[in-house]
């Protein structure tokens, strides 16, 4: 009976570690925004590399970056993500300390990611012909006093005009969709897979690239809250790590701005179809976004976007540097640790 004892506490001893190692996966709670420029996370997710870095990470979507801002400041979401607004400077001036830790999206030569949608029958009709006709249309933007406002701004700019001669909107991407086909809004600063739809729905056109008007626009952004930063670093840095690859393998199924024909981007596709709802085939006509495989934020994007908010007192703060909501460490930490990108 003793040995049998004996057997069964060695038994449970051997079976601890295991146990221990179930349990131990760190939680963290990321904001998606639902759109194909959160492929980096679900990349990541599905090829297991969140699991390699003991992760149990779960996806909370957003209509927008903005609204992530008081769950990310109270510590309800540990990650964000999406375009950076006037809201996250103005967080900082008040001490509620959100970081921008690595590139999401971008626009680059040869990417048409991002465009200037214009509703179908104003381009059927002749309304629409040239930026100088922009003026007096109504804009949508995702949300309130996020980046899309400022290039809207540079749109307006090419035309002649003003910011003030644009009438904007707030919308969600998803409602934004429904707006076009109601002829309740004229325009947008619209990201895929939103884009490709409106397009096969004959609802709106990819007028312009916004290349054409703010080259090398940064779109969105990988945002940590302070809470996560500070207080559980070698998590975040972990995360990074698995987002870096995530971000890698993407890159690896794209050529000069389009997706490869190759099984690499079939499977990135076939992610991207199981967590967005949509078809593979509908997926593989987007245009897919630019992400630097390094995580690289495009600072002058960054300060062109501030210097319009404080412009337009959206930002408060007219000395505000964008230096205030940056933390790079984590991502160079990632990229030391895989070693620098190669195709």
């Amino acid at each position: 009976m003793k040995m049998t004892v004996r057997a069964l506490f060695g038994a449970a001893l051997l079976a601890l570690p295991c146990s221990m190692t179930a349990l131990a996966a760190d939680k963290v709670n990321v904001g998606a925004v639902g759109n194909s420029g959160d492929v980096g996370f679900y990349v990541a997710q599905e090829k297991g590399y969140f699991a390699a870095e003991n992760l149990d990470v779960t996806f909370n979507v957003f209509d927008s970056a903005a609204k992530m801002i008081a769950p990310l400041g109270t510590g309800e979401l540990d990650v964000g993500s999406g375009a950076a607004s006037a809201g996250l400077y103005n967080a900082a001036t008040r001490k509620i300390e959100i970081r921008a830790v690595a590139d999401r999206g971008r626009t680059a030569p040869g990417y048409q990611y991002q465009t200037l949608m214009i509703r179908k029958d104003l381009i059927d009709s002749g309304r629409v012909k040239d930026y100088k006709d922009l003026k007096g249309l109504k804009f949508a933007v995702a949300a309130p006093g996020v980046t899309a406002l400022s290039v809207t701004n540079e749109a307006m700019k090419k035309g002649g005009h003003t910011f003030a001669d644009a009438d904007v909107v707030a919308l969600g991407f998803p409602q934004q969709v429904g707006a076009f086909a109601g002829k309740s809004i004229d325009a947008s600063m619209m990201v895929e897979p939103f884009a490709t739809k409106l397009v096969s729905d004959g609802i709106a056109v990819r007028w312009k690239s916004t290349e054409d008007f703010y080259p090398n626009d940064q779109i969105s952004m990988i945002f940590y809250g302070e809470t996560f930063a500070r207080e559980k670093p070698d998590v975040a840095r972990r995360f990074m790590k698995a987002y870096v690859r995530g971000a890698r393998d993407y890159n690896d199924a794209l050529e000069n701005g389009q997706w490869k024909k190759d099984p690499k981007a079939d499977q990135i596709i076939a992610i991207l179809s199981k967590n967005l709802g949509m078809k593979p085939e509908l997926l593989r006509d987007i245009y897919p976004h630019a992400c630097d495989p390094d995580g690289k934020l495009d600072l002058a994007s960054m300060r062109k976007d501030l210097t319009f908010f404080q412009e337009q007192g959206l930002v408060t703060n007219k000395d505000q540097k964008i230096e205030s909501i940056l933390e790079t460490s984590f991502v160079e930490a990632a990229v030391k640790d895989l070693g620098p990108y190669k195709k």
